[in-house]
């Protein structure tokens, strides 16, 4: 399980936008938390009364994982083009995710069945490729896309594409999330 100082950091760098009395001390934290200082893809997810308001992140890691959490938390919160930015009153109302992603792997497949019987529900996080069309799903969207079908169909138009681009035979990566989530509320800025 997650260190709860990653929610602390996300949290911090979304209550920093409201009050400047919020700080983050990037090198103590670094002193304290080593592992923070350790490339890492983040994808932070906030949800407001059970419902996406917020969801950026990297699915590979290209900077150090407390500068990835800061960004990825702030642009949740903020910089979502599916959402307007997050308003101080809907605060109480959050809940706040952080997923740290393992390093993305090919799923060799032959064909649309084999890539069904391959993918594992509910464990599996997927990035499909192909051409202009790109998605990712996280594991955790498996809990309304139960069905491999469905959690492929809707990759599909996640990705700009639709059902069909499976014919073409894309390229599907595959990772997995270590994850840790509470209400916002609950969680103590650092």
């Amino acid at each position: 399980m997650l260190d709860t100082i990653l929610l602390r950091i996300a949290k911090t760098a979304i209550l920093s936008r409201f009050d400047s009395a919020y700080k983050i001390d990037k090198e103590s934290l670094i002193k304290k938390y080593p592992y923070l200082a350790q490339d890492g893809a983040t994808f932070v997810t906030l949800n407001y009364d059970g419902n996406l308001r917020g969801c950026i992140g990297s699915i590979v890691a290209h900077r150090d994982l407390l500068d990835d959490i800061l960004s990825n938390a702030a642009s949740a919160a903020f910089n979502d083009p599916r959402f307007s930015s997050l308003d101080a009153d809907e605060l109480s109302h959050l809940t706040l995710e952080v997923s740290l992603l393992s390093s993305p792997h090919i799923l060799d497949y032959n064909d649309y069945e084999d890539l069904l019987a391959k993918v594992r529900p509910h464990i599996d996080g997927l990035i499909l490729k192909h051409g202009i069309y790109q998605g990712t799903f996280l594991p955790q969207v498996w809990e309304q896309l139960p069905s491999s079908e469905k959690f492929l169909e809707h990759l599909s138009y996640k990705a700009g594409a639709n059902p069909s681009i499976y014919n073409e035979h894309p390229a599907i990566y595959r990772y997995t999330v270590d994850s840790i989530e509470e209400k916002f509320d609950e969680v103590l800025p650092l």
